[in-house]
């Protein structure tokens, strides 16, 4: 799976002219779902993208997380985010999950997110959208679940 995590001052996104779901201090998470993806992924990668300390403390310091900031999140599913451009100027998108597995699996990721006290906003899966943000800072970090995966350096 992969995130693009922006920390936003607020975000919404709609579809034929509808707000689905809207945020005001928090994440705005794009989220791509691949093949071999399953639970424990998207589980680990909600955790994860919940518990970023990327809001200032009182010293100005990225210290703290959403929860301690009163933040939201605002999840878009994006099988774009898995988009292959290495040939030609068309992208492929063979990496991307097929629509059940990355429907179930974006679901889950944000159940997840709301289980870890969170509140989570959502896109329509499967819909042309139409996404707004303000990205505050700007802060805006790409979260590849393979990554957690690879051992720390010493």
């Amino acid at each position: 799976m992969r995130a693009l995590v922006q920390r936003v001052s607020r975000a919404s996104v709609g579809v034929d002219g509808e707000v689905t779901g809207a945020i005001e201090n928090g994440f705005l998470v794009l989220l791509g779902v691949t093949h071999g993806d399953n639970e424990a992924v998207a589980d680990a990668l909600a955790r994860k993208v919940a518990g970023l300390r990327v809001f200032e403390d009182t010293d100005g310091k990225m210290n703290l997380d959403l929860a301690a900031v009163g933040g939201a999140m605002l999840c878009v599913s994006q099988f774009t985010l898995y988009g292959n451009v290495r040939k030609g100027r068309r992208p492929s998108f063979t990496e991307a999950a097929e629509p059940e597995l990355a429907e179930a699996l974006y679901e889950r990721f944000c159940a997840t997110v709301e289980g870890e006290g969170v509140r989570c906003a959502r896109g329509r899966f499967g819909a042309h959208m139409e996404v707004e943000s303000v990205n505050d800072g700007p802060v805006t970090l790409l979260i590849d679940s393979a990554d957690l995966e690879r051992p720390r350096r010493a």
